[in-house]
Order: C-alpha cells, then structure tokens, then sequence
C-alpha cells in the first residue's frame, strides 16, 4: 500500500510592497520536480486540493493565492490586481520559498502568468500545464466572466450557494451533478459566522471593466513561443467559450511536441476535479520527472 500523501500546510510571505501572500504546500518525501499551481482570476489556491492531493508524495506540490483572493491579503488599491503586479508577487513568492524550477499548472489567468514567466523567467520553466488559457482569449468568454465576477449575490445557505453556481454555470458545466455543483459553491464561496461571502475581492471586477471589446484584445504569441523548448499539456473544456479550438490548433502547430486533452462536459474553465483530467495531468508531470 503506498503511503497517503502529506498534509498541506499554509505558508505567509511578503510582496515587494508588504501585503500578506498565502502559499499553500504540500510537502515532498521524494525527489521528483516541484509543482507550482496558479490559479484564474477569481479562483484560489483550494481549486487545486485534489490534483495535488494526487501529485503530492514524490514531489513538492504548492499553490498560491493571488493578492485579493482566497487566504492573501486584498489590495486597497484595485488597479494592483494586475497580470504585472501579479506577476512580481508571484516571483517573490517563489524566492522565499526557494522555489528555483517548477512543473507549473495555470487556470485560466494562472496560464498567463505561466507565459509571462516563458518571457521574463525562462529557467523557472521545467513544463507548463495550460488549463483552458492560451495566448488568444475569445471576447465572448471575457464578456460572460465580466457579466458576473464580483456581482454574484451572498447566498443564504450552501443549497442557495450551490444553486447559484449551477444558474451561473450550467450552459457551460452541461456535464456537472448536484454533487458537482456544490462542490463548485463550495470553491466560490466561504462561510464566516453564519455569513456568506466570494472568497475573492470583489473589486477584482473593475479590471475586466477597464476591458474595451471595440479595441482588438492583445494576444500572447510571442509569450506562447518562449514554452515551445518544454513539455506544454493543454487543457480545454469541451464547452469553452474563452479558449477556443482553432486556437488550440495553432498552439499545437506552433509547437508540435504539445500535448492536449479536451474536458468533456466542462467549460471554462475545468474544475481539476473529474479523475480522467487529474489523471492526465498526473500522467504528464510523471513522465516529465522520468525525463
């Protein structure tokens, strides 16, 4: 019988400017490469308990809470919850857990980052799993997280909250149960003293307001080139409307090792929860520590 995987721990740092960042770590009794999981724009670290339940053991697995979201501190100044700003917390973060080279796993806005890092930290780059992101993002998914990040109303009760989740995402989780559902709720929200909130800054909705749909929206190409000398595993959901499957198309042509996997009955972006994703992912990381 193989031993259970360890549990996780909560880790504080500082960003450059002070405010409080959580890292969430399960620790290695291996040797296998470490694996960094970021996650979306109003997603936390607790997304990925079960893939790294499944990772953790024969190699250090952690993952990080952007400022504004999940156990780190929110920002007084909105304009801060950006991909730049991020982008250093997540640098900082790394150095003070010495985190030197990682297998990285990003969720949607945790995939940009891992593209920024392809350009501005190259040698932190062991491999990338992209989770439904790539370096064209569709206006229509933009449009449809705009219409609810930060406007999702408090629920009364875990049934309330799991009703809203399946009103919010049901056309584009068509595969996801009751028991789905709440464990999508349960993601989302937290309940503090008989009170329910986002486990996010609301204010994380004014960024994708600053967004002008009658201006062409900025692409990642060149990023994207700088991961085509890694093991890239692409992610997308069957029903994505923010990742779309020309686009996989041209990743895959543009670096013809990539590897991909369709999220059947999940949109944008797939929960990591279902065991055939997990598996695959867990497949990739494994043969990129056996080579």
């Amino acid at each position: 019988m193989s031993p259970s995987p360890p549990e996780p721990v909560s880790r504080f740092y500082s960003a450059e400017d002070g405010l409080k960042l959580h890292l969430r770590e399960w620790p290695s009794r291996g040797a296998g490469a470490t694996v960094v999981c970021l996650p979306g724009l109003a997603r936390t670290a607790a997304d990925f308990d079960a893939l790294a339940t499944r990772l953790a053991g024969p190699r250090r697995v952690v993952a990080i809470d952007y400022r504004g979201r999940g156990l780190s501190e929110w920002d007084k100044d909105w304009k801060n919850y950006n991909l730049m700003v991020e982008n250093a917390d997540l640098l900082a973060v790394m150095a003070a857990a010495e985190i030197a080279e990682a297998i990285f796993v990003g969720t949607s806005r945790g995939g940009l980052h891992a593209m920024l890092l392809a350009a501005s930290r190259p040698t932190a780059l062991r491999a990338v799993v992209l989770n439904d992101v790539g370096p064209v993002l569709e206006a229509r998914g933009l449009a449809r997280l705009r219409g609810y990040v930060g406007k999702l109303p408090a629920p009364s009760s875990w049934r309330d909250a799991t009703d809203i989740a399946r009103h919010v995402m049901g056309a584009q989780f068509t595969g996801l149960n009751d028991t789905g559902f709440e464990a999508y709720a349960r993601l989302t929200f937290e309940e503090k003293n008989g009170r329910f909130a986002t486990r996010y800054d609301p204010n994380i909705m004014r960024t994708l307001e600053a967004i002008d749909f009658n201006a062409p929206l900025p692409t990642l190409w060149p990023q994207f080139g700088g991961l085509r000398d890694i093991p890239v595993l692409t992610l997308r959901g069957e029903n994505s409307d923010l990742l779309s499957a020309e686009t996989v198309a041209e990743m895959a042509r543009r670096h013809p090792g990539m590897e991909t996997h369709v999220v059947e009955g999940q949109g944008h972006a797939p929960l990591l929860l279902d065991a055939p994703t997990i598996e695959r992912v867990a497949t990739f990381v494994e043969a990129v520590d056996a080579a």
